[in-house]
């Protein structure tokens, strides 16, 4: 399957926004969207003009697609799922992207960034409900328990991520005991406490046409 292997630090700057796609060198000086914050590309620094709504909606859905990891085949089945669900589809659409193992092991702190967190699981070192999960993508229910492997707590990337998670915080929906290196999804975020900068109706929209 297709995956992007350019670096990281383009796509912030394409999007003209940090998507803290590095872990913990996104918070430092070594940040090159910091350094360079211009498109990339021959002409970077001369893009600008007015853009039209179709150019709007889909930077917005490149720039969610790019903060979660997924190519566009899955993420367009992302949003047939949430349109079947009831209520909002644009929060539906959240939720399910937030409630991805991998993104739920970002979530409490046990990886730097949702791609390191995406190979650990890959590589057999969680546990749900104390049963090997190695997909990325498995959705976890809220009273679900993730954690570790005994082998797994001493794994470099893993001590390293809990060390340096204080720069991002921890949100209130997920609980982790950072000792036995496990966590519970309490419940599923709200809305209002995804605090990316992100206008999901514009990919309703897009999507809709």
């Amino acid at each position: 399957m297709a995956r992007y292997t350019d670096s990281s630090c383009k796509l912030c700057r394409r999007e003209n926004l940090r998507l803290y796609l590095k872990g913990d060198r996104c918070y430092g000086d070594k940040c090159g969207f910091e350094r360079k914050s211009y498109a990339p590309g021959q002409h970077g620094q001369r893009r600008g003009g007015k853009l039209s709504d179709y150019r709007i909606q889909l930077r917005e859905k490149q720039k969610v697609k790019r903060i979660y990891g997924l190519l566009e085949k899955q993420f367009r089945g992302y949003y047939y799922r949430a349109e079947k669900q009831k209520g909002i589809t644009g929060t539906n659409l959240l939720i399910l992207l937030e409630s991805r193992l991998d993104n739920v092991v970002y979530r409490m702190g046990f990886a730097a960034s949702r791609k390191q967190a995406r190979q650990l699981v890959r590589h057999n070192h969680f546990l749900v409900n104390n049963k090997k999960v190695n997909i990325p993508s498995y959705q976890v229910r809220p009273g679900d328990e993730i954690g570790a492997k005994d082998k797994s707590k001493k794994v470099a990337q893993v001590v390293e991520a809990m060390e340096t998670v204080v720069r991002r915080g921890m949100p209130d929906w997920i609980d982790v005991d950072k000792e036995k290196v496990k966590g519970t999804l309490k419940a599923l975020p709200n809305r209002e406490d995804l605090t990316m900068p992100i206008q999901e109706q514009l990919i309703i929209e897009l999507y809709s046409k």
